[in-house]
């Protein structure tokens, strides 16, 4: 070896995986004993963990609060770091033996969990037979939590959301359309009859999503703007229940057209015409800023963009 060679080696790690695996593990679940579960250690190795790391680095990585263990600025500085070798350590091993083949770990709002992942992790399982995915679908408010708090490597969103640690990356077109049982009388009178005027839509009982959801805040958007106000009589926080509420005849509903196809195919829920313009928003991908992204990601994101 010669001498370049030698200079460009690492010095001698003084922390070891373990120890940033329950670093990271407390980060996430706020204390040495949920870290132990999530590590399959006892609490008190876990909490000798900690305490090694953080005499080796010579400052505390947590503020303890009670019995909560709460990130402080020096373990948020190193918690992006911590998680990226961990990822790392696990494709290593993961080029010996697929048992161990990092989970793909997704987060996505409730439209695009429901009725356009399925279909595509369908596809990837199917390719890469190996491979493990773990989908939490919530809306979009707390997908963005996920990934800002690195419990997910990718978040799929509805809306303008953001946060100024992600990166947005836009995916698909999506519609909202408004929807009512087919023989629903707002629906009947409208479905290639005419259109309901704003007087209409403002007299309707609406079916909206609850607020955080990336539905609403486009319906919100969409319908203040044109009609000023709207009688909200249900909020709900799912979309198989708007629909079926709206189905059941208790008013005009706003749903994602992807969320919507199968309904209007099989006559459950007819499309409302309006005088309104059309409300069309972009679907997107979200990462960490200064998240180093595993292998199984990058492919995953570009089955999704080809799909």
């Amino acid at each position: 070896m010669n001498q370049s060679e030698h200079a460009s080696l690492p010095s001698r790690l003084r922390f070891s995986l373990k120890q940033l695996e329950v670093f990271v593990a407390i980060a996430q679940g706020g204390s040495a004993r949920s870290a132990a579960q999530r590590v399959a250690r006892s609490q008190s190795a876990a909490s000798a963990a900690l305490a090694e790391l953080e005499h080796t680095l010579a400052v505390e990585l947590f503020d303890r609060i009670g019995r909560r263990l709460v990130l402080n600025e020096n373990g948020r500085a190193m918690l992006p770091g911590a998680l990226a070798l961990l990822n790392h350590a696990a494709e290593l091993e993961s080029l010996f033996t697929e048992e161990h083949a990092a989970p793909l770990r997704l987060a996505a709002s409730l439209t695009i969990g429901e009725y356009l992942l399925p279909n595509l992790i369908a596809q990837w399982q199917h390719q890469h037979p190996a491979s493990r995915v773990r989908l939490n679908i919530a809306n979009s408010t707390d997908v963005i939590a996920t990934v800002v708090n690195m419990e997910a490597d990718l978040g799929f969103i509805e809306g303008s959301q953001t946060h100024p640690d992600l990166l947005v990356k836009p995916w698909l077109t999506d519609e909202i359309m408004v929807v009512a049982a087919t023989g629903h009388a707002l629906g009947k009178s409208t479905v290639g009859t005419g259109k309901m005027n704003k007087a209409q839509l403002r007299d309707a009982t609406w079916i909206v999503r609850e607020l955080g959801s990336g539905t609403r805040q486009a319906t919100d958007e969409w319908l203040i703007q044109h009609l000023g106000q709207v009688n909200v009589g249900f909020e709900l926080g799912s979309t198989e229940a708007i629909k079926r509420l709206a189905a059941a005849g208790a008013g005009l509903a706003c749903v994602s057209r992807y969320a919507a196809l199968d309904d209007l195919r099989s006559g459950r829920l007819a499309e409302v015409k309006t005088s309104l313009p059309p409300s069309r928003r972009r679907l997107a991908m979200v990462l960490r800023k200064d998240k180093r992204l595993g292998r199984a990601t990058t492919d995953f994101m570009a089955h999704c963009q080809a799909g």
